[in-house]
């Protein structure tokens, strides 16, 4: 930072610097330049000399160098301007107490500048000025921006008599006075108050005699002036009347200066300044306007240079009114932060001087004003314009505009605060742009993958890039900080979902699972289980940043049975991939695969083995609790999925049935409750029969000579229960669409249609409704989409061909198990699939965004399966919905039929695609 240093004593300084001094004239091009602008001496300092320096301004008086106070500088007529970058202007007037004065026509104005750096020490600059001005008036008014100056024609002044010498450009004068040839002073406040000079120099009074006139110096807010209001106008007067001697006796001139100090208004960018057309305090009776002159910076204007700038000077009635546009390139403009908010304002220096003439004499006066007016505070609310392309992945902001004295220092970002520089290190763009007017702005890119950015996903595929900023600022020179908070907000479509896969061998499941766009961000489930570091670590969990993959035994807590046969096991995993906050399936697997099992086992010595396995149709069953044909013979061995027995062929209520080359042992294992009655049933299972148990396994072992074979029946049929008898009456099939695999949320009529993505996963329902026969089970023979309501228009698309899957289709349709619950009294009455979404497309181009989606169902009688559908739903393995690249349908053209007397008829739709 730099400052004009004013030194607070004054002295008189012989020049010792051991540096050279620099003589300058109003050619130099050092950074300095003066010149001559009426009764003044302008000297204008360029802010490359005195930025980051002190300086001191001496005024030339012969051999002597006089350091100029504020309180000097105001008594002898010097004044200093700076803007805040160190762009200076000092003011002296031609009258003033060091300017060597030739006869009130030629000045010569000397003054040194010494600049204090604390690199290079001190600098002393020596400046020469030679002024001529002739345009005296009777009396002459400047108003600068720290004096008053009046001074009247004396035509007697050069009579001098030997004991009032009078020396034209003379020092302050000693304490009598004497040397001024002025006797006396009387101020009117209005009451009269005399002083003697010295008395009005140690009131900070400037006085003096020239060749020609008489000249009183004031500062402002002395004690003698009076506030006063002209024509609206606040003013500063003083009105003194001097006493000075001649040689024929004592001559007294009465005087008066008045300068505004308000009449500034500002409207909608336009500065109006307001100066009384009749100076009350300075004219009595009427006068006349002479001239009319308007300047800038101590010099005047022409009409050009003044509608060039658009400036304009006029009169009414009771004022002189200069307008000077706010921004005008006079003026300057410098920012603020007030209570950390951007402002800024304009300041500039405009000059009015009036020349005017009393009716019917021959006095006229000469009046000038230099007058600085700063605009109040003006809030400057920065811009910023947002170029983010959200497919380039970047953001891109550009926040302005601001004065050049503003410079961008930091920036905040959610993780913490960075300086311009360590953002751009960091990998942002962080830059400056001039603007051919002056301003400037920033610019910042940050690319949507950086650590500053938040995320968050409204949709599923749908990603917000969120990033919150704040633009730390500092203003020059004083470093007063402001901040500008900025949010940036961008959405994508650009979410990749995680897949699954998964194989089998002899014993284990194998599932890998690939990482999308999120990584792994999200919360696997392994059956009904979160995954946990200690399934983790039980299922062999192995990451590699893109991929990681999970071994489970086909006989692991989380794995469900689905279908036990005499030499096999089917067994399910079902893993699903949850977002963490909105807990949407990413992606789900349901791998069902059958591995060697035997449920048997007949020794030589006669001993047989058995193994019960609860499975997923009969949840509720408690594997301790069953018994064989003997109920007294129970298992060895039991767990919450698992029973074993063992046992010899002579005990536990087992058969024997000879043939000719073997013998055939048979045991039932079951659930057998006896009750008082000794009838059979099954807790909390509505009565079946009262001889069978509700759940019955049939295990049997051959006999043959020297040989032993093995053969099980895994929940053998019983094909003597009592058939349902046969009746008319109507069956009622439904189908839904759930809202997601959990089947617990349907979409209602007023849903439709409903609105899914491509490849997001349909999941549908078909139940058969209004019949509690347990004995009764619907099989799902048929699906197809089409275009239309109709579910025999055309063109169409198999989902489910004969009870299975379409082998046809590169997406195969996925059935779900049912389990009871709360709602579900008969799994039997209820099939579940799910298949993606698709659109038909002919010759690549889509037919149509939606679908309908029909189906074809049978009701069979479980106790009598006849061949064909009625066998059960395919058993098939499914396979993951996911695990090959999405294909659209093509149109197939085929037209469908209705025939069967046990079939319903069911349709479901529209479903609508949408892109995003």
């Amino acid at each position: 930072m730099w400052s004009l240093l004013w030194s607070l004593v004054a002295a008189v300084i012989l020049s010792v610097d051991t540096r050279p001094n620099v003589k300058l004239n109003s050619q130099s091009s050092s950074g300095l330049r003066s010149d001559c602008v009426g009764n003044l001496m302008r000297l204008s300092l360029d802010k490359a000399l005195a930025v980051g320096n002190e300086l001191e301004v001496q005024a030339v008086n012969g051999t002597q160098h006089i350091v100029l106070t504020p309180r000097s500088a105001a008594q002898c007529g010097y004044s200093m301007e700076s803007d805040p970058w160190g762009n200076t202007r000092i003011y002296s007037s031609l009258l003033g107490c060091y300017v060597d004065n030739k006869g009130d026509r030629i000045f010569n104005v000397g003054l040194r500048l010494r600049i204090y750096s604390s690199q290079s020490g001190v600098v002393s600059h020596d400046v020469a000025q030679t002024c001529s001005y002739t345009q005296w008036a009777s009396k002459a008014i400047l108003c600068d921006r720290n004096y008053m100056e009046v001074s009247g024609f004396i035509a007697d002044a050069g009579a001098k008599g030997p004991a009032q010498d009078v020396k034209e450009g003379n020092n302050l004068p000693d304490a009598s006075g004497a040397a001024h040839g002025i006797w006396k002073l009387t101020f009117y406040t209005p009451e009269p108050v005399a002083m003697v000079p010295r008395e009005a120099e140690q009131a900070g009074y400037g006085l003096m005699l020239t060749s020609t006139r008489l000249v009183v110096r004031s500062p402002y807010n002395t004690a003698e002036a009076t506030s006063e209001e002209v024509g609206g106008v606040p003013m500063e007067v003083i009105r003194v009347s001097a006493y000075y001697q001649t040689p024929h006796g004592l001559n007294v001139v009465n005087m008066a200066a008045a300068c505004p100090t308000g009449g500034v208004l500002f409207i909608n960018d336009v500065i109006s300044w307001h100066v009384p057309r009749r100076m009350t305090p300075l004219v009595d009776g009427s006068f006349e306007v002479l001239e009319l002159h308007m300047g800038i910076n101590g010099k005047r204007l022409d009409r050009s240079q003044m509608v060039t700038r658009g400036y304009t000077l006029s009169t009414t009635h009771q004022h002189i009114v200069i307008e000077i546009p706010v921004g005008s390139p006079d003026g300057h403009f410098k920012s603020h932060a007030p209570d950390y908010q951007y402002h800024i304002t304009y300041s500039v220096e405009p000059m009015l001087e009036v020349l005017w003439r009393t009716t019917g004499t021959q006095d006229d006066t000469r009046y000038k004003v230099l007058f600085p007016i700063t605009t109040p505070l003006m809030p400057q609310l920065p811009h910023f314009q947002e170029n983010t392309v959200p497919e380039a992945r970047v953001f891109t902001v550009v926040l302005g505009t601001f004065l050049h004295d503003v410079v961008l220092k930091n920036i905040t970002f959610s993780t913490g605060v960075l300086t311009v520089e360590e953002g751009n290190a960091r990998g942002f763009t962080i830059q400056e742009h001039r603007y051919k007017n002056g301003t400037k702005g920033y610019s910042l890119s940050v690319p949507f993958d950086s650590d500053v950015v938040l995320k968050k996903n409204p949709e599923l595929l749908v990603t917000t890039y969120f990033l919150p900023l704040a633009f730390g600022f500092v203003i020059l020179p004083e470093e007063t900080p402001f901040a500008h908070k900025v949010e940036l907000q961008a959405s994508l479509k650009d979410v990749v979902l995680p897949t699954t896969t998964g194989t089998c061998d002899q014993k284990h499941f194998y599932i890998t699972v690939k990482y999308g766009s999120q990584g792994n961000n999200f919360q696997a489930m392994v059956g009904y289980r979160h995954l946990n570091p200690e399934m983790a670590e039980e299922y062999k969990f192995q990451e590699n940043g893109t991929h990681f993959s999970l071994v489970l035994p086909y006989d692991a807590a989380d794995t469900a049975f689905e279908l036990m046969k005499t030499d096999s096991l089917r067994a399910r995993v079902d893993l699903l991939l949850l977002d963490h906050i909105n807990n949407w399936v990413l992606a789900d697997l349901y791998l069902s695969c059958t591995f060697p099992f035997t449920t048997t086992t007949c020794y030589p010595n006669g001993t047989m083995t058995a193994t019960a396995v609860k499975v997923q149709s009969v949840a509720q069953l408690v594997p301790s609790r069953l018994t064989l044909k003997d109920q007294s013979c129970k298992p060895v061995f039991s767990d919450d999925r698992f029973a074993l027995f063992s046992f010899s062929v002579d005990s536990c209520g087992t058969t024997r049935t000879f043939f000719d080359h073997y013998i055939l042992y048979e045991n039932e294992i079951g659930l057998y409750y006896n009750d008082k009655k000794g009838l059979y049933y099954n807790r909390g299972v509505a009565n079946t029969s009262p001889i069978d148990p509700p759940y019955r396994q049939t295990i049997s072992c051959y006999y043959v000579v020297n040989e032993t074979q093995t053969f099980a029946v895994g929940s053998k049929q019983r094909l003597y229960e009592p058939k349902a008898d046969i009746s008319s009456g109507q069956l009622m099939v439904q189908i839904r669409l759930a809202q997601d695999s959990s089947y617990q949320l349907f979409y209602q009529a007023e849903d439709y249609p409903v609105v899914k993505y491509l490849r997001q996963p349909l999941y549908f329902e078909v139940e058969l409704i209004e019949s509690t026969d347990p004995n009764l089970e619907l099989i799902v023979e048929k699906c197809w989409a089409t275009l239309d309501e109709d579910r025999t228009s055309v063109p169409s698309w198999d989902i489910i061909v004969d009870g299975c899957e379409n082998p046809d289709d590169i997406y195969l349709t996925v059935f779900h198990p049912v389990v009871s619950d709360s709602r579900v009294l008969f799994p039997s009455h209820i099939k579940r699939f799910s298949m993606n979404m698709f659109t038909f497309t002919k010759d690549q181009a889509v037919l149509k965004d939606e679908i309908y989606v029909h189906c074809d169902a049978v009701i069979c009688d479980t106790t009598s399966r006849a061949d064909g559908l009625c066998r059960g739903q395919c058993v098939q393995p499914t396979r993951q919905s996911n695990a090959r690249p999405y294909e659209q349908k093509g149109a197939k053209r085929t037209r469908r039929g209705t025939n069967s007397t046990r079939q319903r008829q069911i349709s479901s739709g529209p479903v609508e695609l949408t892109s995003g």
